[in-house]
């Protein structure tokens, strides 16, 4: 059945190739094997059990909270031409009873319900007079109470479960830590349940936390890098969201509100704009956001700060879902801790040490000067293993050399303890620079020997210094007032017998970016692709995104494919979004290429067809594969397919390792290092140990003296010289 499944995949859904762990999880779920997956936003969740929902003979019943998930997928599917319906309370009563119909009539594959739908004795009637095949149930986390989002209804699914005891049962969330992972299954029975735990790392997400001094102008100096793009603003408040969206809107920004304090109208109408691309900013509470399947969000900013790492990764999760780059910018301050801890103070004694436990792991992932993933990965029982991603702000940061900050240390720690240890930062720094506000002078702080005493520093460094003496734990911080005090450390420092060494931060702006984009595409025909797309949806009320997604737009523009088979190629594009958009994008393309005088940058090796496995097309791995075989080039194949030398050589591994095939010898293997003579014999000895399926233990027994990039490379030479006729050395 899986040949079947990789069939739909390409001729549906318009993929190439399962994404990790998709193929495992279809398979198990097609042996009717219950199924834990942890799966992160953007990874493929939904399509585990949609391909099995349309191999099963019987129903699929998706059980999840958010109405607004149910419609949209509904939506994509019935674009696809696939029969899926739901039951819930916004649909009118004819609708509901048309879609009871459908499922009476073994029409529908599959049915989309509430936990509340679900549990009502008149939908288990409808379901028990129908073969159920599969329970699958979405944002599984809310079964545990150790979740961040526990829903008490979750809890009695089991039941169900239990009344269709030959349905495979498959349960899936983007957020949950062992803990919640092991209550997930004790809950739902899973006895023999087998687990698939994709990495919680999305690649894609540029990670990046700056000290909040002024958020009005950070965040339109933020917005300003992204013209014209989608993205989220999450506030805490909903005065708060108010207040911003009117200073933006104001600035001239496509921007609007949603919060729990609008109607529902209102909140359904801005989402609808949000959605179809009428507007490109919305300025939420953490109420938007769950279950909007929006892939081209490219960027999220966080006003405050959330309150929970579960949350902020969730909440950043709704970003770059088409696995195109998307940047997370949090506005990070102490004050937002006071405004939490607050909140937290109001409910029982049992949620506030949960609250609290969760609230000082977000705060230390806020904090840390190492790689961002470390600690975010680590509280998700993943451990990180690459030396730097490259996609957040500590590892794409330019090192800057310590200096000693013995002396603003003193002036800081100093005024501190002469305020009485009462304040916090922002009142410190105001003392330090002199100021005259009616605060300092009702408080006698003017009159302090450390007023004015640091006025050699901005407002910003003074923020950015004491920050770096938090980190360093000369100060801990009153999270119940706010007031800022002295640690036996900053004793030490004030009576010098300690120095403090660390960083001035500069005064321009630091945002970073990280690493390029992936392709580097033709910006102009991007557009006209993109307002092509727009026309269409409009015509046949749909999102663009389910006309295609960027993704796809960006990959017309990087390879200007100009006949059928080379758009069928191309990512997102199925048989049947081909037989319904293609000429049309065709003849745009078409006609772009012919004014700028534009070859294809790619040519396929075969045509391809719509009707069997055979004629789907070849994967992009065995495409590079076969073409290196012929006599290409590592450097020719880049600049064929318009990709890394990397990506080249992560196809080729693909192209050993999953199809069983060899590859040929070539000398490029060996001028592409730049390691050498021993350390390559000593790279491909610890693979004759080790194996070759994981390149961290390899990495750790050299010492950390190769680098990923050239274990990537020599892990291909040690296969090609197991593999194909050549010896390695």
């Amino acid at each position: 059945m899986i040949n079947q499944a990789k069939i739909h995949l390409k001729n549906i859904f318009g993929y190439e190739e399962f994404r990790p762990l998709q193929r495992e999880i279809i398979e198990n779920i097609l042996k009717r094997r219950d199924t834990l997956i942890i799966m992160p936003t953007g990874g493929g969740k939904s399509l585990c059990y949609q391909i099995p929902a349309l191999l099963f003979e019987g129903l699929t019943v998706v059980v999840s909270p958010l109405i607004s998930l149910m419609s949209d997928q509904i939506g994509q599917l019935r674009e696809l031409g696939i029969k899926a319906v739901a039951l819930n309370s916004i649909i009118s009563y004819s609708e509901y009873q048309n879609n009871i119909a459908c499922i009476m009539k073994n029409e529908a594959r599959l049915v989309y319900l509430a936990p509340e739908t679900l549990l009502m004795p008149k939908t288990l009637e409808i379901l028990s007079n129908r073969k159920v095949d599969c329970i699958a149930i979405d944002e599984a986390h809310c079964i545990s109470e150790w979740g961040h989002d526990f829903r008490p209804e979750y809890r009695k699914i089991v039941g169900v479960r239990l009344q269709f005891p030959k349905a495979v049962c498959v349960a899936l969330t983007a957020t949950a830590t062992p803990r919640i992972q092991q209550d997930i299954k004790d809950c739902l029975h899973f006895e023999t349940s087998n687990e698939f735990i994709a990495s919680f790392n999305r690649e894609n997400l540029f990670l990046q936390i700056v000290q909040k001094i002024n958020p009005v102008k950070q965040t339109i100096e933020f917005l300003e890098k992204f013209p014209n793009q989608s993205g989220i603003i999450y506030c805490l408040t909903r005065k708060e969201v108010d207040g911003l969206a009117g200073v933006l809107k104001n600035a001239g920004f496509s921007v609007k509100p949603y919060h729990a304090g609008l109607s529902d109208e209102e909140r359904h109408q801005n989402q609808e704009l949000f959605i179809r691309d009428d507007i490109q900013i919305m300025v939420a509470t953490i109420a938007f956001g769950m279950g909007i399947n929006k892939p081209n969000v490219r960027f999220v900013l966080h006003y405050n700060l959330p309150k929970n790492i579960e949350g902020y990764y969730q909440q950043i999760g709704r970003a770059g879902r088409d696995g195109l780059r998307a940047d997370c910018l949090l506005l990070f301050s102490y004050g937002d801790i006071i405004k939490i801890k607050y909140f937290i103070n109001q409910k029982d004694e049992k949620e506030q040490r949960i609250a609290n436990i969760h609230l000082n792991a977000l705060v230390g992932f806020a904090e840390t000067n190492e790689c961002r993933r470390i600690p975010l990965l680590r509280y998700f029982g993943e451990q990180y293993s690459l030396p730097s991603c490259e996609m957040c702000d500590n590892c794409s940061s330019p090192e800057h050399e310590l200096v000693d900050i013995t002396i603003p240390t003193q002036k800081f720690l100093s005024c501190v303890k002469r305020t009485g240890e009462l304040f916090g930062t922002s009142h410190i720094i105001d003392v330090l620079r002199g100021s005259k506000s009616q605060k300092i002078i009702n408080f006698n702080h003017d009159k302090l020997s450390t007023y004015a005493i640091g006025m050699e520093y901005s407002k910003q460094q003074w923020f950015y210094l004491s920050r770096q003496f938090l980190q360093k734990g000369l100060l801990r911080q009153d999270m119940e007032f706010g007031g800022l005090r002295l640690t036996p450390q900053a004793w030490e420092v004030l009576q010098g017998k300690n120095h403090v060494f660390g960083m001035l931060e500069e005064q321009k702006d630091t945002y970073t970016r990280g690493k390029k984009e992936e392709y580097d595409y033709d910006k102009v025909l991007f557009e006209q692709l993109r307002q092509k797309r727009k026309e269409l949806a409009d015509k046949t009320s749909v999102p663009p995104y389910v006309i295609f997604p960027d993704k796809t737009l960006i990959e017309m523009a990087t390879f200007f494919p100009q006949s059928g088979e080379a758009l069928f190629q191309l990512h997102g594009v199925g048989a049947i979004k081909f037989e319904k958009y293609g000429n049309i994008f065709l003849e745009l393309l078409c006609q772009y290429c012919q004014t700028h005088h534009i070859e294809e940058k790619f040519k396929l090796i075969k045509a391809v067809s719509f009707v069997s496995s055979e004629k789907i097309g070849k994967h992009r791995h065995i495409l590079v594969g076969e073409g290196f075989n012929s006599g290409k080039s590592i450097e020719e194949l880049t600049a064929e397919f318009s990709v890394k030398p990397n990506t080249i050589i992560s196809h080729l591994y693909k192209y050993i390792t999953e199809e069983g095939s060899s590859l040929r010898y070539s000398d490029e293997f060996l001028t592409l290092l730049t390691i050498s003579p021993e350390q390559r014999e000593a790279a491909f000895n610890a693979f004759d140990r080790m194996g070759t399926e994981r390149l961290k233990p390899v990495f750790d027994a050299l010492d950390g003296q190769v680098s990923y990039d050239e274990l990537h490379l020599l892990r291909l030479w040690f296969l090609v010289g197991k593999t194909g006729d050549i010896a390695r050395f």
